[in-house]
């Protein structure tokens, strides 16, 4: 046995360093040695295939590799041979695995059953080898065609060719000798004559690892410096070279000028006077609200804030002697609805708007430069995350609809990649997903051809304007009606997997039982042969079990217990353009064919694990994204949320690439919803908090994080601190008592990832407490300087602090070989984030039913900024619930994350100094207004008990509290027409949104309150299900959903309120008239409010009363008749002073 010396070999300093302090802190007795079973790559890597009490402490157990002596059959050939083709074989595996259990990669002849064509598709179509016995898919190139050394064309899989060339390199086919016998001159050899590569390949460096490629650019070293791809000097070694001298910020130069040769001979200079020279333009501008709007804003907040002070005096001063327990009620409602108010507006007063300029995205980082001559993208990675759980509430075509607008974005395709998480673990989603990358084969093709707007096939399809507006190719028609044709079929085929799945599945179960019968019968020759019982499995295309939750439950195969799950569905694309050809249904000569790297992750489930729903799914992504792409930059979309605007990823990325984008977090995009009502009678969209409140937090530390269309920052989501956070953030009375500055003993890589704490020793970030923090993963670990360096804004200005050299990131993407998918799996499993800080620090937080608030929070509590990114055209869309108790059943789920926030350590009370007074303000808010709900309640009683009794929350209705209540109103009323004007709302929407506040702060909100006390006083846990994304029955209504009445008891307090202040006023009404004085400025005050409450709730009413003309006329007769007996039995009850006559001689009885 030997060490496992190859990953120790492939460790950053960030994890070597702490593999030595861990090394050193545990002398205790070690337990014997566990041994640890690989599969040996033909590249000559290793597969770990086991992992044995990988619970324990990091450093406690030494892990072994068995390795396989080198014989004639078994010699490791050069990594640069066959990455490719270990990548195509990776690209068609299923790798499952998990705790105490064998990671496998299972050969996939086909992962849905139809046929698939593209290259990078897993399962694609190809010729098998013509050795017989062997089935193998042949070589193939970028394009899906065989790769045939010999010119007798003879199918030869890559295996068979290894060992036909190490056996005296004969063709089994003609035999004659092979006149190349390397394989990468096969693909250069299939390429057009005299076609050169642009940009020669670095040599492999030593060692060979994919993690030492990988930190390349990261580690420091006294040898030459290297050149980069590009021909020109390697910014990125020369980056922390010591020799390497500092200039303005961090543009950097050598003393002599030569930038680009190190000997300064031939090579092309660039100084100081080049970046002075060349006009610097920004990529994003921030747009003022106009001071004859926000100035006029401002003074009524602040009128309305000293008007509502002498109100409260004035109230509290003049006390209802009559109704005392009236009064009392009132004030204490007013003085919480003031300061509840107080916290909602006072994060008002600074809004903005802001711009982003795609010209200069594209003219810096895709436009041919000295250091970027062949003008590459030097846009950094983007990883894009897509959240499932259940197929039955999120249909598989909605899910399927999102990925292809994802895989047809505009940003560059060798860029960009998409993780699925399915948490159901569904054989249903995973062949949706196939089904889907199959289709964007044409589908993404076509939208780049045509520039199609929206991206979503099915939304793109439903469009009522005209299609072909603004084309002017003479074959879109032809092409669209191809395609429309084709997504129909696709349609289809989505719609039929269930039943496809379970026919295949009965019909292999029914198989098995035969086999099993045979078998018995065998054994047994006259025996009474009983019934064999199989479990009743859920079976792939190819005829194998699948390793998620099977149809029928199983041991190991539910929902709650399942094995981890990869499959790369599309493999990463090749560095340069692949154009089509004008053959088949699409002429597609010069449209560039690829498509992103598409990978299907099921997290591992297994039973006594906390798996922590959506959030543990989001930080399962994020492992295995390190591992596999590491993009520097990560997009969240849920299921139902599709890309709008194909162009809003540069629109993000603009943010972060520009001046000071080092120091953001995330970008937060407002969400946007179809399928509503026209009337939006629920306010689903929610305008006044997407377009006032979050507009209005972006004037401060930035918006918070709404749970999906967010761009975040990978090292933001590590629990790093942002740069320059001494700088920014000096502490408290610092003008007075200056901190000596020390000096940093940290590495120059490392210098940017800093983890909490206000100490220099916390500050330069103990590397020891890495793997604590992270997972004893090296990939990870190693992956997080890479990360960082590449989420760095170019230095292309003396201002621009801890940017990054251009062209920097021009490099191809690392291939994916079976180790690296193996490592993956490995960070997906239950037991990875035992004892560590996954879900307390890093990444998605852990604890909350609105994970999403608590997360943004704690980057904020740490000094980063975020900002809004609103778009001219949506970036993206999504569904909402338009039914009653489903949209009242999300407002609890919000609002029930909200009372955990109070209740827990993310109460902004305990916020840190580094987050402003007004953003604190904001998420006091986000953690207080549920609480509202109990004055609320209060409050909307008070004119029914006002009117049974006769009194008023005032003795009379002068003159003074009139006044107060009119300016109090008036200016209420001129904030809103301001907001209106600064926001772009409409009246209406905000009108919607006042009255959806009354319906959930009497049905949802105090429901939430409810529970979360269960919860903080008696541990009670919470459990939501998720909302359903389906239509109505009624398929001829788009909006059948809205009128269905689903009971909940959410509806119990607003229908209480709406018939006791019916009654009220019925009573109110005939005590007036049948009393001797009548008290008539009493009946008006209650009557007014009444009516205030009645007018709020309308939408409620309107809700249980079901589809217009369904209601049966009886229903309003008998609720009229009741409401009149109920107001004349309380007359007659308690009959007015002075009278005990009703309508002059007639007499209740």
């Amino acid at each position: 046995m030997a060490s496992n010396n190859h990953f120790t070999n492939s460790r950053s300093n960030l994890s070597s360093n702490s593999d030595a302090a861990e090394a050193g802190r545990y002398q205790q007795p070690l337990p014997s040695n566990s041994v640890t079973f690989a599969r040996r790559t033909n590249s000559g890597r290793y597969v770990n295939y086991s992992r044995d009490d990988l619970d324990s402490e990091l450093g406690s157990v030494d892990l072994y590799t068995v390795q396989i002596p080198q014989t004639p059959d078994n010699q490791p050939m050069d990594p640069s041979i066959s990455q490719k083709v270990e990548e195509q074989y990776v690209s068609s595996s299923l790798f499952t695995g998990g705790f105490n259990s064998v990671t496998r990669a299972h050969l996939m002849d086909k992962v849905i059953e139809t046929t698939t064509s593209h290259p990078q598709m897993a399962g694609a179509k190809g010729s098998s080898c013509a050795i017989q016995g062997c089935d193998v898919k042949v070589m193939s190139d970028e394009r899906g065609q065989d790769l045939l050394p010999c010119e007798c064309d003879f199918k030869i899989c890559r295996d068979c060719f290894v060992d036909a060339v190490k056996t005296g390199g004969m063709c089994p086919g003609c035999k004659e000798p092979y006149r190349n016998t390397d394989l990468a001159d096969f693909a250069d050899n299939n390429k057009a004559q005299g076609q050169q590569q642009q940009r020669p390949m670095l040599p492999p460096p030593a060692g060979g690892s994919k993690m030492e490629r990988r930190l390349s650019l990261m580690k420091s070293t006294k040898s030459g410096l290297m050149r980069s791809q590009t021909g020109d000097f390697d910014h990125n070694r020369w980056l922390f070279e010591t020799s390497g001298t500092y200039g303005y910020g961090n543009a950097f130069w050598t003393k002599d000028g030569n930038f680009g040769d190190k000997d300064g001979n031939g090579g092309q200079g660039m100084g100081p006077q080049d970046l002075m020279s060349r006009p610097w333009r920004p990529l994003t501008r921030k747009l003022q609200i106009p001071a004859a709007v926000i100035s006029p804003y401002r003074l009524l907040i602040f009128i309305r804030i000293v008007v509502l002070a002498l109100f409260l005096m004035w109230r509290i001063k003049h006390k209802n002697q009559d109704a005392i327990w009236l009064w009392g009620m009132s004030v204490v409602c007013e003085l919480w609805f003031a300061f509840s108010w107080l916290l909602d507006q006072l994060p008002k007063l600074c809004p903005i708007n802001r711009a982003t300029d795609l010209n200069v995205l594209k003219e810096k980082f895709e436009t041919p430069t000295p250091s970027n001559p062949t003008g590459k993208s030097d846009l950094p990675g983007l990883d894009m995350f897509v959240s499932t759980a259940d197929p039955e509430k999120e249909p598989p075509l909605v899910t399927s609809n999102t990925i292809l607008s994802i895989l047809a974005a505009d940003y560059p395709v060798e860029k960009l990649a998409c993780y699925v998480s399915d948490d159901g673990g569904a054989l249903l989603t995973f062949e949706a997903m196939a089904e889907a990358a199959s289709f964007a084969n044409m589908w993404v093709p076509f939208c780049r051809k045509h520039n199609i707007e929206p991206r979503n096939p099915d939304s793109y399809f439903s469009l009522k304007r005209d299609p072909y507006k603004n084309k002017v190719k003479a074959d879109f028609v032809k092409d669209r009606r191809r395609v429309k044709r084709e997504y129909d079929e696709f349609k289809v085929r989505i719609n039929s997997l269930p039943d496809s799945i379970r026919r295949r599945s009965d019909a292999y179960h029914a198989r098995e039982e035969i086999k099993a019968m045979k078998l018995q019968r065998q054994s047994r020759d006259d025996e009474i042969v009983e019934p064999v019982k199989i479990p009743k499995a859920t079976w792939m295309a190819d005829g194998t079990h699948w390793p998620g939750t099977w149809l029928n439950s199983g041991p190991d195969h539910t929902r709650s217990d399942h094995a981890g799950i990869i499959q790369v569905m599309l493999k990463p694309p090749s560095d340069e353009p692949l154009h089509g050809v004008s053959e088949g249904f699409l002429d597609l000569t010069d449209v560039d064919i690829r498509l992103p790297l598409l990978v299907y992750v099921s997290r591992e489930k297994r039973p006594g694990y906390d798996h922590n729903k959506k959030a543990g799914a989001m930080n399962a992504l994020v492992r295995a994204s390190a591992i596999m792409s590491n993009g520097p930059f990560i997009l969240n979309l849920d299921c139902d949320h599709y890309i709008y605007n194909s162009q809003a990823l540069r629109e993000g990325m603009c943010f972060m690439m520009d001046r000071g984008g080092d120091r953001l977090c995330y970008v937060q995009f407002p969400q946007r919803f179809e399928g509503i009502d026209p009337s939006d009678r629920y306010a689903n969209h929610n305008t006044v908090f997407f377009d006032v409140n979050m507009r209005a937090l972006d004037g401060l530390m930035g918006p918070v994080y709404v749970g999906t269309g967010c761009l975040f920052r990978r090292i933001a989501l590590y629990g790093f601190d942002p740069p320059r956070a001494k700088e920014h953030h000096p502490g408290f009375c610092s003008c007075c008592f200056p901190r000596k500055k020390k000096k940093s003993r940290v590495p120059e890589e490392n210098r940017s990832l800093r983890m909490g704490g206000d100490s220099d020793d916390d500050e330069e970030m103990n590397l020891s407490l890495v793997p604590k923090k992270f997972g004893n993963s090296t990939f990870l670990i190693d992956s997080i300087p890479v990360a960082e360096f590449q989420g760095r804004p170019l230095a292309d200005h003396p201002a621009v602090q801890n940017g990054r050299p251009p062209g920097a990131l021009t490099i191809p993407r690392e291939l994916l070989d079976a180790s690296t998918v193996a490592e993956a799996i490995a960070v997906i499993s239950c037991w990875y984030e035992d004892k560590t800080e996954w879900g307390s620090r890093i990444g998605w937080i852990y604890g909350s039913v609105t994970e999403d608030v608590v997360t943004g929070y704690r980057m904020h509590n740490r000094g980063w900024k975020s900002v809004y990114c609103v778009t001219k055209r949506d970036a993206f869309r999504g569904t909402a619930p338009i039914n009653l108790t489903d949209r009242l059943h999300q407002v609890l789920r919000w609002a029930t994350g909200s009372v955990e926030i109070f209740f827990s350590r993310n109460n902004a009370f305990l916020a840190s100094p580094r987050m402003k007074i007004l953003q604190r303000i904001a998420y006091l808010n986000v953690g207080i207004y549920p609480f509202t709900s109990i004055f609320l309640i209060v409050y909307c009683f008070l004119p029914a008990l006002s009117l049974f009794s006769g009194q008023f929350i005032v003795q009379t209705l002068n003159v003074t509290f009139l006044i107060y209540l009119l300016i109090i109103s008036i200016t209420l009323c001129l904030l809103a027409l301001l907001e209106i004007k600064w926001s772009g709302i409409s009246l209406e929407e905000w009108w919607r949104n006042e009255q959806f506040w009354l319906i959930g702060g009497t049905s949802a909100h105090l429901a939430a309150v409810i529970q979360g006390l269960l919860k903080v006083v008696a541990g009670i846990e919470i459990s939501f299900t998720l909302t359903s994304k389906s239509g109505g029955d009624d398929v001829d209504d788009e909006f059948a959903d809205l009128y269905i009445v689903k009971w909940s008891s959410l509806m119990i307090p607003p229908i209480t309120i709406m018939m006791v202040n019916l009654i009220a006023i019925a009573v109110g009404f005939s005590r007036t008239i049948y009393s001797v004085i009548p008290q008539w400025s009493k009946l008006i005050g209650g009557v007014f409010f009444s009516f205030w409450v009645l007018a709020h709730l309308y939408p409620f009413a309107k809700g249980l009363m079901g589809r217009r003309g369904r209601t049966p006329t009886i229903v309003y007769v008998w609720s009229g008749l009741v409401a009149i007996t109920i107001s004349l039995l309380w007359v007659a009850i308690n009959p007015p002073a002075g009278s005990t006559q009703i309508g002059g001689s007639f007499t209740f009885p």
